[in-house]
C-alpha cells in the first residue's frame, strides 16, 4: 500500500468521526489547513499545480479558486507523525522552492476555524488555533462566515459586536434579531460548532487563461483580440475535457498594477467559444475604459461541470448551428495536428 493510499484509508475512517460540534472552550487538535497562495492575477492558472503539491500530503484537498485550498490532515498527521504546524511549514517551503509562490496558512480543527485563522495569518507564520473558544471570543462578529454587513450592523446595535458575546446570547434572541434558521446557524458558529467538511477532488471547479501585452496597451482593438484569445482557449480546453462553465470572471490589469474584476453568470452552462467571447466582450464594455493602459487580461471559467449533464436551449438560428459544427471540426483538427493549426480569423493576423 502506498503512502497516499494509507493516508486515504485513514481519512476515510476518520471522516465518520469528524467533529461537527465541540464543547465551548475545548482544546481540539488542528487537522485542517487553509492555504492561500499569494498569486498575482496573471498566475491564477497555476493553482492546479499547487494543488498537486498539497496532494502529496493528503488526498483530501478542496480547491477554493482562484488562490486558496483546504486540506484535511487527519490521516496525514497519523501517517507521517507530523502535526499541522510542521506540515504547513513544509508546504510553505516547497511552494517557494518549486514555484516561487509565497502563501499564508491557517490551521484549525475544522474548515471554518482554519479559514478564519488564515485571514489573520502572516507570510511565513502559520496561524494555529488549538483553543476554539479562546480564539473566537475576541473576534469581531463580522469575522464569522455567513455574517454580512447588514447582519453585523444589526447585531452591533444590540451590543453583540464580538463572537464571544454572540455565543453568550440566548438562541431566541439571535433568532429574533435575524431569522430562525440564521439565528440557529449563528449560535452554533459562535460556539465553535463547525458542520462543514473538506470536499476532495474539487479542483476542476474553475479554469483560467491569461494574456499579457508586451507593453502597456491603449488600443481597444488589441484588448478585444486578447479577450477573444482567452475565451477561445478556455472554450477549447473545456470541450476537450467534456466540461461546461456556469459563469465567467474577467480580470483587467493596468499599468499602475491595479486591477478590475467583473463576473457574469451565463444564461446556460456552455463551453461554446462564441458564447464565452460574447459574454467577456459585454463585461469589458461595461467597464467603460477610455484610453486605459492595460497590461494584461485574464479570464476564469467557474462552476465547471460535465457537459453531458448540461441542458442547452434549442435554437433555429442557422448561424449558431453552423458555428457549433465548425467548432467541432476545428477541435478535431487541433487534437490531431496541434493547438495552433486553426485559430479565429481575428487572431490570424
Amino acid at each position: 500500500m502506498s503512502a497516499m493510499d494509507a493516508v486515504s484509508s485513514v481519512n476515510a475512517v476518520s471522516s465518520v468521526n469528524a467533529v461537527s460540534a465541540r464543547e465551548p472552550g475545548a482544546v481540539a487538535e488542528p487537522v485542517v489547513l487553509c492555504v492561500r497562495f499569494l498569486l498575482e492575477p496573471a498566475r491564477e492558472a497555476e493553482l492546479p499545480r499547487l494543488l498537486e503539491l498539497l496532494g502529496e500530503f493528503s488526498p483530501v484537498v478542496e480547491a477554493l479558486p482562484p488562490d486558496t485550498a483546504l486540506v484535511e490532515l487527519r490521516g496525514a498527521v497519523r501517517y507521517f507523525g507530523w502535526d499541522a504546524r510542521k506540515i504547513a511549514s513544509v508546504v510553505r517551503v516547497r511552494a517557494v522552492a518549486l514555484y516561487g509562490v509565497e502563501c499564508v496558512i491557517g490551521a484549525g480543527p475544522g474548515p471554518m476555524i482554519a479559514r478564519m485563522a488564515a485571514r489573520r495569518a502572516r507570510t511565513g507564520v502559520t496561524e494555529v488555533v488549538d483553543d476554539v473558544r479562546e480564539f473566537l471570543d475576541t473576534q469581531p462578529v463580522a469575522a464569522l462566515p455567513g455574517v454580512g454587513a447588514a447582519t453585523a450592523r444589526t447585531l452591533c446595535e444590540y451590543g453583540l459586536d464580538t463572537v464571544g458575546r454572540v455565543a453568550a446570547a440566548p438562541l431566541s434572541t439571535l433568532q429574533r434579531l435575524t431569522t430562525a434558521r440564521a439565528g440557529r446557524e449563528l449560535h452554533e458558529k459562535a460556539r465553535g460548532v463547525d458542520r462543514a467538511r473538506v470536499v476532495p477532488n474539487a479542483a476542476a471547479r474553475s479554469a483560467a487563461a491569461e494574456r499579457t501585452f508586451v507593453r502597456d496597451e491603449l488600443d481597444p482593438f488589441r484588448h478585444r483580440r486578447a479577450l477573444l484569445a482567452v475565451a477561445d482557449e478556455l472554450g477549447a480546453r473545456m470541450r476537450d475535457e467534456g466540461q461546461v462553465c456556469r459563469s465567467l470572471s474577467l480580470t483587467v490589469r493596468y499599468a499602475d498594477r491595479s486591477s478590475t474584476v467583473r463576473s457574469r453568470v451565463l444564461a446556460e452552462p456552455s463551453a461554446h467559444s462564441a458564447v464565452l467571447a460574447s459574454a467577456v466582450y459585454r463585461m469589458y464594455e461595461a467597464l467603460g475604459l477610455q484610453r486605459a493602459r492595460v497590461r494584461g487580461v485574464s479570464l476564469r471559467a467557474e462552476g465547471l461541470g460535465p457537459a453531458e449533464g448540461a441542458a442547452r436551449q434549442l435554437t433555429f438560428d442557422p448561424v449558431d448551428e453552423r458555428g457549433r459544427v465548425l467548432e467541432a471540426v476545428a477541435d478535431r483538427a487541433r487534437a490531431r495536428f496541434g493547438a495552433g493549426v486553426i485559430v479565429p480569423g481575428a487572431l490570424a493576423a
